[in-house]
C-alpha cells in the first residue's frame, strides 16, 4: 500500500534554512534605516512570510511606521515608495540570504526520507526568484533539492492566498490538495495551506515566532526557551495549524499520523 501523502510543500526561511528567519529582518531593517525610517525587529517580523513587496507595503501601513515616514519625507508613503524600497531590499537580501542559507538541523534527513518514501517535494517562498538564485545551489550542496520551487511574484497573489501552493502542486502533477501537507513557520503560510485545502503543520521554534538562530535559542535558559516556543505555538494554532512542532526535525512522525488519518477517510479540518 502506497503512502497516503502525495506531496509536502515546504517554506524556506525558518522552515528549511535560516533558523530564526534572520535574513529578511536584517535586510528590511537596513533598507528602512537607509530611508530614514528605522523599524524595530518586531515591526520587520509582523508580516513575515508574505511576498516581499506585500511585506513592505504592510510595514508602511503600520500606524507608527506610516507616521514616521510622513515625518521624514513630508508625505504619506505611496506605491512608488513601496517599489523603491523593494528595489533597494533585493540586493541586500541577496547578501543576507547567502549568509543565512544553512539548512536547519534535520532538514536534509527529512528531504531524504521523503524521497525514499516517494513523496514529492514542493516549496514556496516570499523571496523572489532573484533572491533565491544563490540559495538553491547552497541548499543543494547540503542535500536539499525540492522538485518544484514557487517564488514571490510568480502568481497573481501571494500568501495567504492558496495560489503559490496550488502552482507547486500543478508543477508536480499532484492532486488533491487534501493528500498534501503544507509546512511553514509563519501565520500566512498556515493560512495559505488552509485556503488550499491541505493539511498544515506549523513550526514553533525554528522560525519567525521565536526569531533566534539555533545556537542562540539553545543558549537561552530552559524556562525562557520554553516560554518563547509556547508563545510561537499559540500564534500558529490561532492561525489554524492542524499540528505544531518545534522544527522540521520533528516532522516525520506527524506525516505518518496524517497519512493514517487520510487512509481512514479523514480530510483536513476547515478552520
Amino acid at each position: 500500500m502506497s503512502f497516503a501523502i502525495k506531496a509536502v510543500v515546504l517554506d524556506w526561511a525558518g522552515t528549511m534554512i535560516d533558523h530564526g528567519c534572520r535574513a529578511p529582518v536584517v535586510a528590511l531593517r537596513r533598507v528602512f534605516e537607509q530611508a530614514d525610517v528605522p523599524i524595530s525587529e518586531a515591526e520587520a517580523r509582523a508580516d513575515m512570510g508574505r511576498a516581499k513587496r506585500d511585506h513592505i507595503r504592510a510595514i508602511l501601513a503600520a500606524p507608527r511606521v506610516h507616521d514616521a515616514w510622513r515625518t521624514a519625507h513630508g508625505a504619506s508613503p505611496e506605491e512608488a515608495d513601496v517599489s523603491a524600497l523593494h528595489d533597494a531590499v533585493e540586493p541586500v537580501m541577496l547578501e543576507a540570504t547567502r549568509d543565512c542559507a544553512t539548512l536547519i538541523p534535520g532538514a536534509a534527513d527529512l528531504a531524504r526520507k521523503l524521497r525514499e518514501t516517494g513523496i514529492k517535494i514542493a516549496s514556496s517562498t516570499g523571496y523572489t526568484r532573484t533572491m533565491m538564485a544563490d540559495i538553491l545551489p547552497l541548499a543543494a550542496a547540503q542535500g536539499y533539492v525540492p522538485d518544484a520551487v514557487v517564488c514571490a511574484g510568480e502568481t497573481l497573489q501571494g500568501r495567504p492566498s492558496p495560489l503559490m501552493l496550488w502552482k507547486g502542486l500543478v508543477e508536480l502533477g499532484v492532486w488533491p490538495a487534501w493528500a498534501c501537507v503544507k509546512v511553514d513557520d509563519a501565520m500566512v503560510g498556515i493560512a495559505e495551506g488552509k485556503a488550499a485545502g491541505a493539511w498544515t503543520v506549523g513550526l514553533s521554534a525554528s522560525g519567525n515566532g521565536v526569531g533566534l538562530d539555533f545556537d542562540d535559542l539553545q543558549a537561552l535558559p530552559a524556562n525562557e526557551r520554553e516560554r518563547r516556543i509556547e508563545m510561537s505555538e499559540a500564534i500558529l494554532r490561532e492561525a489554524g495549524a492542524d499540528y505544531v512542532i518545534d522544527s522540521i526535525a520533528d516532522l516525520w512522525p506527524v506525516l505518518e499520523e496524517i497519512a493514517a488519518r487520510i487512509d481512514a477517510g479523514e480530510k483536513p479540518p476547515r478552520k
